[in-house]
């Protein structure tokens, strides 16, 4: 059983930055593909960045490249999301997801087998 821990958000200014950090139980953590998800209220869950394994290989939504960056310290069992030039638009409960059996990162949150229990950024105009 895997469990995640998303820590990070708050409450930050348009044009500021987070660090999201999600904490993964597990021997086997630089295996797996990680992403993180976001879901604002009223809209569907989607996908904001994900990272293959030991390989490193990042996918980023259109919406966030240039502004939010993906990594990973395998030796931590942690995945990161560093968000930049933060907008209103980018409020929403954020989630980490972990994929066990593909090498490629996925969009579909069907992929995704094990979820965090989300963290809320707000950001203010």
């Amino acid at each position: 059983q895997v469990q995640l821990v998303e820590s990070g958000g708050g409450l930050v200014q348009a044009g500021g930055s987070l660090r999201l950090s999600c904490a993964a139980s597990g021997r086997t953590f630089s295996s797996y593909v990680m992403a993180w998800f976001r879901q604002a209220p009223g809209k569907e869950r989607e996908f904001v960045a994900g990272i293959r394994g030991s390989g490193g290989g990042t996918n980023l939504a259109d919406s966030v490249k240039g502004r939010f960056t993906i990594s990973r310290d395998n030796a931590k069992n942690t995945v990161y999301l560093q968000m930049n030039s933060l907008k209103p638009e980018d409020t929403a409960v954020y989630y980490c997801a972990l994929d066990r059996y593909r090498l490629g990162v996925q969009r579909p949150e069907s992929a995704y087998d094990y979820w965090g229990q989300g963290t809320q950024v707000t950001v203010s105009s």
